[in-house]
């Protein structure tokens, strides 16, 4: 854990996770509701970049399918340029039909 006391994710002793910050460090943001961090081999101690992957929370149960494309377009827009997580770079739009 690293003090910083300021940090809208701060406990009341002032200290934020360090993968937090690092992934913050990466996406030049601080994360967002809904937002995690998971460790990709499960040490909660490595911090290291290349160790950190991203998650967002899944939409809704119970959603209607208008709501639930216009949660999909949204991720898609905030990460669609973050890449897969192993190591493969986006693709296209994957809401749209494939073209062929």
């Amino acid at each position: 854990m690293v003090l910083a006391r300021e940090h809208p994710r701060a406990g009341s002793n002032g200290y934020v996770f360090e993968h937090v910050l690092v992934m913050e460090e990466l996406l030049g943001r601080h994360l967002v509701a809904g937002e995690t961090v998971h460790h990709l081999n499960a040490l909660r101690a490595d911090d290291r970049p290349e160790n950190l992957e991203l998650w967002t929370r899944p939409q809704p149960a119970g959603i209607r399918a208008a709501d639930a494309l216009a949660w999909a377009r949204e991720i898609v827009a905030r990460y669609g340029s973050l890449g897969h997580g192993d190591g493969h770079q986006p693709c296209g739009d994957p809401l749209e039909p494939p073209q062929g």
